[in-house]
């Protein structure tokens, strides 16, 4: 093919936010140092996963995404229907992602999040700061989905034995942790110059510092959610991750949750939220040709 015939393709809004939310979980799993979680240094308190295995399972559940928005354009409306067909879509996602982890829960609870996001996102692309995008989501979690298994995952049988929310609550809330907690902290980081890296690590310290993580209390009970909550806010206590005395408390925190095999995935799903909807609000990413 003739090198002048090789114009970029114009992606569609499911595309384009098929686009987003991938890259919110690479971005998400990139970002460096977590807490006890995947990342550039290594596998945190994970002995099953690691960074080339959580760039592969974002990638493989582009096409779940892109399906939910399309279902979200398609049915236009908040209702059962396209509430049961985005659960379809997600289980199916779900199995893609296992087929190419070899059986291991990398985004288990991603799916939900950011399946989620997206489909409130295409139900109104003109709509998209974050209180908005977040109150459809929550509408549409609220919908009772009379297709899904019943089987309660070990996130909901957490949240039942510790009276905690779990990751269905929280978005039937219309994500607390995300728009109360994180996108505030992003911000307040950026603006204070911390830097872009800095400013996340910001934000996932801030959603640790309240969120009763389901994977901390499944992996470490109550002691390591103690734990979690308590280093978070010491980190930020301290001046954020971008300040020497916050490094050395992100350290002290990381070895602490590694210790107790508490790795906060929970949080680590609403951070890549976050950084999904920080990237839709100004509405200039979904734009034709923003890729």
């Amino acid at each position: 093919m003739h090198a002048l015939n090789l114009q970029p393709k114009t992606l569609s809004l499911a595309e384009r936010l098929a686009d987003l939310a991938v890259d919110a979980l690479i971005d998400e799993a990139d970002l460096s140092p977590k807490p006890a979680l995947v990342d550039r240094r290594g596998n945190g308190a994970h002995t099953d996963l690691h960074l080339g295995l959580m760039h592969a399972s974002a990638l493989s559940l582009w096409p779940a995404f892109r399906a939910m928005a399309d279902a979200a354009i398609a049915f236009g409306e908040i209702g059962l229907p396209l509430r049961e067909a985005v659960g379809r879509i997600g289980r199916e996602g779900e199995q893609a992602m296992l087929d190419t982890t070899g059986g291991v829960n990398t985004h288990r609870g991603a799916i939900w999040a950011l399946g989620l996001l997206v489909t409130a996102a295409a139900l109104d692309p003109e709509s998209t700061a974050a209180s908005s995008v977040s109150i459809r989501a929550a509408r549409l979690a609220l919908l009772d989905d009379r297709y899904a298994p019943r089987p309660l995952s070990h996130g909901a049988q957490v949240a039942q034995r510790y009276g905690a929310r779990g990751a269905r609550e929280e978005a039937q809330l219309g994500f607390p942790a995300v728009t109360q907690r994180a996108l505030p902290q992003l911000l307040h980081s950026r603006a204070a110059g911390h830097g872009e890296q800095n400013a996340r690590l910001d934000a996932l310290l801030a959603i640790m510092t309240n969120l009763a993580d389901t994977c901390v209390l499944y992996r470490a009970g109550e002691q390591g959610l103690y734990t979690m909550q308590r280093g978070a806010q010491a980190v930020l206590d301290a001046g954020g991750s971008s300040s020497l005395a916050g490094r050395r408390r992100l350290h002290e925190l990381d070895q602490q949750l590694i210790a107790l095999n508490a790795s906060p995935g929970g949080a680590a799903d609403l951070l890549a939220a976050c950084l999904f909807i920080d990237r839709i609000e100004s509405g200039d990413s979904l734009k034709q040709g923003a890729f």
